[in-house]
């Protein structure tokens, strides 16, 4: 097999350990040396040092947790090339494994050009990734505690959930709060309620009659506290965001679109809001010269189905592993979308439904969603909605096909014989 890099490296990772092996081709003669290294940042800049003085020009390195991350910013000061690797697609033969034999592994899989490197951003966008992950787990603990507290509420005889909507909106935690503090006067209770909430006060009266003991106000005393603490984390992550957006666009290079003004250009399309927006853009980045195509970005982030085939019959059409926090978000983005009326988005959700369901369609919307966004910021194009007799206004060959199809289906044998044209 061809020899690709003749004289580059490889990198296996752990939480205090990095066994690294350097693979020299001269000729038909290939030497190996593997040494061990400490993952303390004196430990890395010791490896730094070593590969430079062999004289590597490629290193990989396997995706393992977190523990890769210090790796790659020390040895990014190298002057070689650093390969992220899956380490799905680079598992060594089972049997007799150690880690040298790893090392040994990735190196020679490297050394034959065998190795796909994986998709990482520069440091900025890193850093915004982070920040809107740890914003979208603390949704995600705030809405556990939100569900706690109703269980409580629920617990107490209090049916607050019943008539408000949002029983942690402006409304529903002042009563909360009221019960915390001792109140257990409905008439009391209801009359914090605003003025614009649909239930009547009679209504608001009864769901607020309940039994709430001093077990249960700790319980929603506890739950609200961790509510309200989601509510300023988050908000103080939202504002270093920006703040690192401002700072990113301030140090754009020359004609290089800034950030603001793509967060501006993604927010035309149907679904997606400036949240969104700031996630997508922190997941794929900005720059779509590494994704030769949409389908691509589409592989990339799991929103094309999974290749399965053997002996000629697809044993699985489901949509392949991915970037899971960009294929959720643009699912969601897809279900807003599917609202917009007159849309192109709203009538392919609305046509797949038939046939394959509604998860199904939303999932097909979530891909046509990332399909525009990777055009808008590859082009730089605004949005041009296709319209929702987009597939109507097709050849009329392929519709015609088309029902020629499901009418086989329902059992009739259809035989097209065209008008003759008018003179």
């Amino acid at each position: 097999m061809e020899v690709i890099h003749p004289r580059c490296g490889g990198l296996d990772v752990h939480k205090e350990t990095v066994v690294a092996c350097v693979r020299l081709a001269s000729g038909d003669k290939v030497t190996r040396e593997v040494r061990t290294f400490e993952t303390t940042t004196s430990g890395l800049r010791l490896l730094l040092a070593w590969l430079t003085e062999l004289g590597c020009t490629h290193v990989a390195m396997e995706a393992t947790g977190v523990y890769w991350k210090p790796v790659w910013n020390i040895l990014s000061d190298g002057d070689f090339e650093l390969v992220l690797a899956n380490a799905a697609h680079i598992k060594n033969v089972p049997g007799r494994k150690t880690d040298v034999s790893d090392a040994v592994w990735i190196a020679d899989l490297l050394a034959h050009g065998l190795i796909r490197s994986s998709f990482v951003p520069e440091q900025e966008i890193q850093e915004l990734r982070e920040l809107l992950r740890t914003r979208k787990q603390l949704g995600r603990q705030q809405s556990s505690h939100i569900k706690r507290l109703q269980k409580t509420l629920e617990s107490a005889n209090v049916k607050l959930d019943s008539v408000i909507t949002d029983i942690v909106g402006k409304s529903g935690r002042a009563m909360i709060q009221a019960l915390i503090a001792g109140e257990t006067d409905p008439v009391k209770l209801a009359a914090l309620a605003d003025r614009r909430i649909r239930a009547s006060a009679q209504e608001l009266r009864e769901a607020l009659r309940g039994r709430v003991t001093d077990h249960h106000r700790f319980l929603l005393h506890l739950h609200l506290q961790h509510i309200e603490f989601a509510d300023a984390a988050i908000q103080d992550i939202d504002r270093n965001v920006t703040a690192l957006i401002t700072r990113m666009d301030q140090e754009v290079e020359a004609g290089q679109a800034s950030f603001q003004s793509l967060i501006s250009l993604l927010i035309t399309i149907p679904g997606i809001d400036v949240l969104a927006a700031w996630i997508v853009l922190s997941e794929i980045g900005r720059d779509m010269s590494r994704f030769p195509t949409a389908g691509h970005l589409l592989s990339w982030a799991g929103l094309c189905p999974r290749n399965d085939e053997s002996a000629g019959k697809r044993r699985s059409t489901r949509l392949r592993k991915g970037d899971r926090w960009l294929k959720t978000l643009l699912v969601q983005c897809a279900w807003a979308a599917r609202r917009k009326k007159g849309s192109y988005f709203n009538a392919q959700f609305y046509r797949l439904t038939s046939r394959r369901g509604p998860k199904k369609a939303a999932c097909a919307v979530a891909a046509s969603l990332l399909t525009t966004i990777y055009h808008m910021l590859k082009d730089g194009t605004q949005f041009a909605d296709l319209g929702a007799d987009h597939f109507d206004r097709r050849s009329k060959e392929v519709r015609a096909k088309r029902l020629v199809v499901q009418l086989a289906k329902l059992g009739f044998d259809a035989r097209l014989t065209p008008l003759a044209q008018a003179a």
